[in-house]
């Protein structure tokens, strides 16, 4: 009783505080949106509070040199000319790539891109020597920097990457890394946290104001450089909303008029509230990364005990049926999901691995959060996990923690959580070296990339490096297979659900496309009248 009339106050509490803002002015269109975050992602680039951080600040103040194609709803979402206009490998060197920029972009601030800004925003990233490195960005841009090498303006409108071998995935990583101004920059004396609260970048959006641990405003950009794109709205305000029943409140009381993630037992009456409720598949898995070194997971036995113990029909009821349930680590509709081992619902065969493996009980720790991006409803699920695996002969510990405390455990890797077992921590799989290579490729062992288990098999790397080193994307797909059915045979993660990425919506907002991706275009939006 106590919990639940903190949780109303707390709710209208922030409902009063919503209320109290002075209205926009009568002409301008206003799309509010409840964001799953527990605070505003940074504004200095590449953003934080993961890939939520993306999505509504990082592809909306920032554009990267290639940014993802996200106007269909009826197939999985792939990369597109962003701030370059075309990019190819070099046909003499296969380490390096070369990439056409736009000629008619400017940052907000006015200034014109060229060449030497991406060179300027890479060292930003990568080189400690420079005056604008800057440690945070570095630690959110590792993962997707594990094979750059260097970078050199070949001239104003030209840049040439060299990776430290062959990449034919490299575009994709480039995707993930924001463009700033280095002239805005160089105004705070490359001051991160001062860029922060007067940011530039290419986007549709440009700054408008925040209040700190409340809102975020940014308002369109008339003279973004791809006109299709100009918001249709004219300002976005971003509210971090970590509670479900706070973001439900809010839609059906007018705060707001988008809500990630509804919480699957308010949706009927969403719906009876005349609410729009949209969903789509897309490339997203819910699962565990596991610690490969210390503790009981290292061995094969006891990942496949795991995950046989787990009845995801259970999960996908629970979640009101937006989920499908997780076998593998990208979803059937991928390409190259082949023919991966299918861990089917078997208590006993659980319980007899486990003694086999010589840990009966057995006992795990897993790193959780108590909301964030992709994390759909991390609670009443790590509940239901650690109920399936202890009926199974597992003693399961739920180490609590902020989605953004969480993110940093998966950067630092294993070596500094030996306690930690397992980190659950969803994530994007739409495309094959994020979705795939960074969790098992030992060049991208935590803290250097993405591998916070350390999974090592040298038959692995072999598959990884051959399909890093092929172009012809027909001779990679049945690499890419083979790696995913690998996967699957050494029982990398502990499996549960891929999310269908719903969201809420008052009937004023139009003109969205649910994109089958983890981002969305917001610039399509418009706002019907009251």
């Amino acid at each position: 009783m106590t919990i639940r009339f903190a949780s109303i106050c707390g709710t209208f509490a922030l409902l009063t505080a919503l209320a109290s803002q002075p209205a926009a002015a009568q002409s301008e269109s206003v799309l509010r949106i409840a964001m799953t975050a527990g605070d505003i992602p940074l504004t200095a680039g590449i953003p934080d509070q993961g890939f939520e951080g993306w999505r509504f600040v990082g592809y909306n103040l920032y554009d990267s040199l290639v940014l993802w194609d996200l106007s269909r709803s009826d197939v999985i979402a792939d990369i597109k000319p962003g701030l370059a206009s075309s990019w190819h490998i070099d046909p003499n060197n296969s380490r390096r790539w070369i990439f056409e920029l736009r000629k008619d972009v400017k940052f907000h601030d006015g200034s014109p891109l060229t060449a030497a800004d991406i060179v300027w925003n890479f060292e930003r990233f990568t080189k400690e020597s420079a005056p604008q490195f800057n440690a945070r960005q570095f630690a959110f841009a590792r993962a997707y920097l594990g094979n750059f090498d260097s970078v050199e303006k070949v001239d104003d409108y030209t840049v040439a990457f060299i990776t430290k071998q062959p990449d034919s995935l490299f575009p994709y990583n480039v995707s993930f890394l924001m463009m700033v101004s280095p002239r805005r920059s160089a105004e705070v004396n490359n001051d991160a946290d001062a860029f922060a609260r007067n940011p530039s970048g290419t986007g549709p959006y440009r700054f408008s104001r925040m209040v700190p641990g409340e809102r975020l405003e940014l308002v369109k950009n008339p003279d973004y450089w791809d006109k299709a794109r100009v918001p249709k709205h004219d300002r976005l305000v971003l509210l971090p909303m970590p509670e479900a029943s706070t973001r439900t409140a809010s839609l059906l009381s007018g705060q707001v008029d988008w809500i990630e993630a509804p919480a699957p037992d308010a949706i009927p009456r969403l719906r009876s509230s005349r609410m729009q409720i949209v969903t789509n598949a897309y490339p997203h898995n819910w699962a565990y990364q596991l610690n490969f070194v210390d503790g009981p997971f290292k061995d094969i036995r006891v990942r496949r005990a795991a995950n046989h113990a787990l009845n995801r029909a259970d999960f996908k009821e629970m979640l009101g049926g937006i989920a499908l349930e997780g076998f593998a680590t990208v979803p059937p509709s991928t390409s190259y999901y082949g023919n991966p081992v299918r861990y089917e619902y078997d208590p006993a065969k659980a319980r007899a691995l486990l003694r086999e493996a010589g840990c009966l009980p057995c006992k795990v720790t897993f790193a959780i959060s108590t909301s964030g991006s992709g994390q759909m409803q991390p609670l009443p699920m790590n509940e239901l996990v650690k109920s399936q695996l202890e009926a199974a002969g597992f003693q399961v510990d739920l180490k609590v923690m902020d989605w953004n405390v969480l993110l940093q455990v998966g950067r630092d890797g294993r070596e500094k959580h030996t306690e930690i077992n397992g980190i659950n921590i969803s994530r994007a799989t739409q495309d094959p070296f994020n979705g795939m290579f960074r969790f098992v490729w030992s060049a991208q062992l935590a803290p250097r990339g993405s591998n916070w288990g350390h999974y090592q098999n040298p038959a692995m790397d072999a598959l990884i490096n051959k399909a890093l080193a092929t172009f012809d994307p027909d001779a990679r797909l049945p690499i890419l297979r083979q790696i995913h059915e690998k996967m699957s045979e050494d029982a990398v993660m502990l499996w549960v659900a891929h999310d269908l990425n719903p969201r809420a919506m008052s009937p004023r907002v139009r003109g969205f496309v649910q994109a089958q991706s983890w981002f969305q275009d917001l610039t399509p939006i418009t706002i019907a009248p009251r």
